[in-house]
């Protein structure tokens, strides 16, 4: 990335250039990049080919002022950190699914994240409804954080070094600390934008975490509103305006007609 591209990319989030690659720096651009690039797999329903290279991936959140999915997400803020001088590593996890099955290999992106001060961090802006902060990566206790309890544990029926994410109790992800390139995930992706057995292909998203630590939801016609508290509000919309307006003004996303799944 270019430093014209970095200032581009910090006015998306609504960021300052960080004085140096600090924790507090990480956890300042993780928080505002949930608020304000939704985690949405529209790409998937409108036939836009999803492409992980680093040009493109820029092009669509930056430029366009889209979201994405964890691989773009992710693809696109670990290219943000490094320009910025952190040191950014990609590992690949496998999602838990029904009945604690895990997913496909390379099923998700996350970032492994060390800062100027010493800190060494997971961070992930692409799994929907997570954590607001990144995790500490050495911590195997509870970390709390306002989008619940978190721990990361060793994975004792998998390869040595693979680590379980829990969130309140739940595995969200199994984590292989392995060094991975961009390229790497590129069937992972090809998989969740074309199988019938994906629920990117069965279902529409598109999400963001709120100023007060909330979330917004539209999940095909259905609005859901969910406050800091937990408080949930649910609301169907009727027309397609409605679902555009709500793209529009709520999302940063403007499209000509309605996806549908």
């Amino acid at each position: 990335m270019n430093a014209a591209q970095v200032d581009a990319y910090l006015r998306r989030i609504g960021a300052e250039f960080p004085a140096a690659p600090t924790a507090a720096a990480l956890r300042e651009l993780h928080v505002r990049h949930l608020r304000t690039v939704p985690f949405e797999n529209l790409s998937v329903h409108l036939g836009e080919e999803i492409v992980l290279e680093e040009r493109r991936l820029l092009d669509k959140v930056v430029g366009s002022r889209r979201g994405g999915f964890c691989y773009e997400l992710n693809g696109a803020f670990g290219a943000l950190l490094t320009a910025l001088g952190f040191e950014v590593t990609l590992l690949a996890a496998r999602v838990y699914g029904e009945e604690g099955r895990l997913g496909i290999p390379h099923d998700h992106l996350a970032l492994r994240v060390r800062t100027a001060d010493g800190g060494d961090w997971l961070a992930d802006v692409g799994f929907g409804a997570h954590s607001h902060f990144p995790l500490a990566f050495g911590e195997r206790g509870e970390q709390t954080d306002p989008g619940g309890t978190f721990g990361m544990a060793e994975a004792a029926d998998a390869a040595a070094g693979d680590l379980d994410v829990v969130r309140d109790g739940r595995p969200q992800y199994r984590l292989e600390v392995r060094p991975r390139v961009l390229g790497d995930f590129v069937a992972g992706a090809w998989w969740h934008s074309t199988s019938p057995a994906s629920h990117f292909v069965r279902s529409l998203v598109c999400s963001r975490l709120t100023g007060d630590g909330g979330r917004i939801t539209l999940g095909g016609r259905t609005l859901t509103t969910t406050e800091a508290d937990g408080t949930r509000w649910v609301r169907g919309l009727d027309s397609d305006e409605e679902v555009l307006s709500v793209y529009r003004d709520r999302f940063g996303i403007h499209l000509d007609s309605v996806p549908t799944a």
